[in-house]
């Protein structure tokens, strides 16, 4: 049963993180019928630790804490850090080999990854140091789309909000879905998340190479995706055969001309999603996809969600949400930050995943 949970902090604490993880664990709910936890912030010693917002937190216990765990929540700052303390280490072993769950919110995992624990298994991180994980722990498989992944006895989750989806994935694996949507409702949050990591994921694309000799095919096909894209086409217009194209285009991006294309056609899809009121056929018609069902199947594999809850989350105006009848003003909304820019990208984007069966053709838009 999971009743007793510790929480080692290594400086600087990621605040938000710690508070998240106090909100879900170490509040007091049995009033109200809800579980209670022995719950213990712990520190390599009982002294102030400095956070990454210009506060300190007094931990009540050191290391040893954590011997009686059954959960332990790792968190972690912004990489570079330096390597965990030998003692943690040695106590997150010690957790796994009696049984205990060792859990990691945001880059949490790096310290999971120094210890070993996460050899041959898979695990996530915040989105932007995905690359830097699965480079620096090759033993492991980073999948960067996913609010969290548990694989055995280690769970690690995604970027600073998705502690939120790994507590209450602990709760619910542990008391079910009635009590934690309760503990959900006391927390004002929802649940559950649809979709996953990708759909935060920025798509940066760099400044092409003036000298590449594909950079004006592809600035070219960046202001032509409502038409169809096939590789015939683009090798025609790059005056080489579609063979060579392909193996060109692959050196160039890393990617096979299907995905990149798709890729781009779902950048500009999220742009008209985010920065206008266009209904989805009209943003299925220019951004090439053809129509709605198209795009909601090429969308929800690149952003893990359907354009309509896209839309939703990201949108850069504010939807009307006074209650009928009542007058005033609306106070501003923060505007979620606007999609990257459509650019051609350079050599260094070869980190693309390419997508089985796309080497030929990609999906070719409705003839216009």
């Amino acid at each position: 049963m999971l009743r007793n949970i510790a929480v080692p902090v290594l400086a600087p604490v990621p605040a938000f993180e710690l508070g998240v993880v106090c909100e879900a664990f170490g509040l007091d709910r049995a009033p109200p019928g809800l579980p209670a936890y022995d719950f213990a912030v712990c520190g390599e010693q009982v002294t102030p630790v400095p956070t990454t917002s210009g506060f300190a937190v007094l931990p009540g216990h050191d290391l040893s804490r954590l011997a009686d765990a059954d959960l332990i929540i790792v968190l972690g700052a912004a990489p570079p850090t330096p390597p965990p303390p030998a003692a943690l280490m040695r106590q997150l072993h010690d957790a796994v080999a009696r049984g205990a769950t060792i859990a990691s919110a945001c880059t949490g995992a790096f310290v999971l990854a120094a210890a070993g624990l996460l050899d041959g298994r898979r695990a996530t991180t915040h989105w932007l140091y995905a690359p830097l994980l699965a480079s620096r722990y090759p033993q492991l498989t980073v999948e960067a789309d996913q609010l969290y992944i548990q694989d055995g006895p280690i769970i690690t989750s995604a970027g600073s909000a998705a502690v939120i989806d790994l507590c209450l994935h602990l709760m619910r694996r542990e008391h079910g879905a009635e009590i934690t949507n309760r503990i959900a409702r006391h927390m004002v949050v929802p649940p559950h998340r649809d979709g996953g990591q990708s759909q935060y994921i920025e798509m940066p694309v760099p400044e092409p190479d003036a000298a590449d000799e594909l950079a004006e095919v592809l600035q070219w096909a960046l202001l032509h995706l409502d038409q169809p894209l096939t590789v015939d086409a683009l090798a025609a217009r790059a005056s080489m055969s579609s063979r060579t194209f392909a193996r060109r285009f692959r050196q160039r991006t890393g990617a096979t001309p299907a995905w990149w294309v798709n890729r781009q056609r779902v950048l500009l899809a999220a742009r008209l999603l985010e920065r206008g009121n266009d209904t989805i056929a009209s943003v299925s018609a220019r951004s090439g996809f053809g129509s709605p069902d198209t795009l909601r199947r090429h969308f929800i594999q690149a952003r893990g969600i359907t354009p309509d809850q896209y839309r939703r989350a990201f949108r850069l105006t504010e939807p009307d949400t006074r209650t009928p009848g009542r007058t005033g003003n609306r106070k501003d909304a923060t505007a979620a930050p606007p999609c990257t820019e459509l650019r051609v990208p350079t050599a260094s984007a070869r980190s693309a995943r390419h997508q089985p069966g796309q080497h030929e053709h990609p999906a070719p838009a409705p003839q216009h």
